[in-house]
């Protein structure tokens, strides 16, 4: 896929990969944005250089389904800077929650602040990641 590499690459280097001129490239480019195909760029923080860290995959399951109980959940989780990744699943749990700390303490600290918020969560079950062949980077 062009662009999911880099997205620093320039105009005219993106005209010569999809053989348009600079112009109408960078125009098309301009209507995917405009349209909402293409909502923004980012960097990849490679997470080894910022010294220890622990990544933990969390299945969260909350007490009540409601609409009002997902989105106060939501509403707390997008609060919290550690949470990396967060989706609403099926199967046995609503929520697989991916959060990078820098140790087990400030995990365990944040848990037990979200459990004591009162957000709905009935029960959650912590997955540390120990060796991952392919996430080394965060993007941002």
């Amino acid at each position: 896929m062009i662009g999911s590499t880099s997205g620093r690459i320039s105009n005219v280097e993106l005209s010569e990969m999809v053989n348009l001129s600079p112009s109408p490239c960078l125009l098309r480019v301009r209507k995917l944005q405009a349209e909402g195909y293409i909502e923004g760029y980012s960097a990849q923080i490679n997470i080894a250089k910022l010294g220890q860290t622990l990544t933990v995959f969390t299945e969260i399951t909350l007490k009540n389904h409601r609409q009002l109980d997902f989105a106060r959940f939501l509403t707390a989780i997008e609060k919290v800077d550690q949470v990396i990744e967060c989706h609403l699943v099926s199967g046995g749990y609503d929520y697989l929650v991916k959060f990078v700390t820098a140790g087990i303490e400030e995990y365990q600290t944040i848990m037990e602040r979200l459990l004591h918020s009162e957000i709905g969560i009935d029960k959650y079950f912590s997955f540390v990641v120990l060796k991952c062949k392919r996430c080394s980077r965060v993007t941002v």
